[in-house]
């Protein structure tokens, strides 16, 4: 399996192409915008196509890659079930797994950050039948789990999604192994959490044991600590989800302006 974690420190967030080498087929998870360009030119030094382009959710800090690289390399879109998009792509359902080769790509519904959120666990086939690593997209972070603000609306309140956001952790990602790879979509600098560390990566048992987030006793107390103290939102947050949200860049967050 091929593998490269990608970080745009402009705004701490982290994407990622992988994929099967032997079938040359590439996917990437969570594309930045500004970086379509290096991604297509990484698969190409591999000889590999990006055939998938799976977003975790419908980002609110950044102008997603996501539409740019199906128009440049034909990829098929992969988003949760009931994201809301207004674009051509496939809804993945919880447990539905994409194959390219040898490497599988299976969602894992973890709403709670956003209405609509998948984690993707990824099993290379060469290496062994159980999964290698987790990419976790906004709902655990190296540090913190996600805050629950940015998309609450309606019945889906913040407290609300801050619950449904520990039940997604305890029941879902905390149930995965400890020794599975743990990869985010952001780090220290980012928005989109609090406590974020400076390192892009970690296991699930090193956050079980060391990560602030997951040290309470209860949901109650998960859910008061998620909901105090919550950053300030990202500048443009509305026209960049609304963007995100068409497939298309509106003026005000184009490429470089994000």
């Amino acid at each position: 399996m091929y593998f490269r974690q990608l970080l745009n420190d402009t705004t701490a967030c982290a994407s990622y192409l992988l994929g099967c080498k032997t079938s040359g087929e590439f996917a990437v998870v969570d594309p930045h915008v500004e970086l379509v360009d290096r991604y297509v030119a990484l698969a190409d030094a591999q000889g590999a196509a990006i055939v998938a382009a799976f977003d975790t959710h419908v980002q609110a800090d950044h102008v997603s890659g996501v539409p740019e690289l199906a128009a440049s390399t034909g990829a098929t879109v992969y988003l949760p079930e009931g994201a809301g998009v207004e674009f051509e792509h496939h809804g993945l359902r919880d447990g539905e797994a994409v194959k390219l080769g040898n490497v599988e790509i299976t969602a894992i519904a973890t709403p709670g950050h956003a209405p609509a959120h998948h984690a993707y666990l990824v099993t290379d086939r060469t290496r062994g039948e159980e999964p290698w690593l987790v990419l976790s997209g906004d709902a655990l972070l190296v540090g913190d789990a996600g805050r629950p603000d940015l998309h609450a609306q309606g019945e889906h309140t913040v407290e609300e999604m801050a619950r449904t956001l520990y039940r997604s952790l305890t029941k879902r990602l905390l149930s995965l192994p400890d020794d599975l790879l743990l990869y985010p979509a952001h780090y220290s600098g980012s928005v989109c959490g609090r406590g974020l560390s400076a390192n892009p990566a970690s296991t699930i048992g090193f956050e079980r044991r060391h990560n602030p987030a997951l040290q309470f006793d209860s949901e109650d107390a998960f859910v008061e600590a998620l909901v105090s103290h919550v950053p300030p939102p990202p500048e443009q947050q509305a026209t960049i989800i609304a963007a995100n949200r068409a497939g298309r860049q509106e003026p005000a967050v184009a490429k470089g302006r994000s």
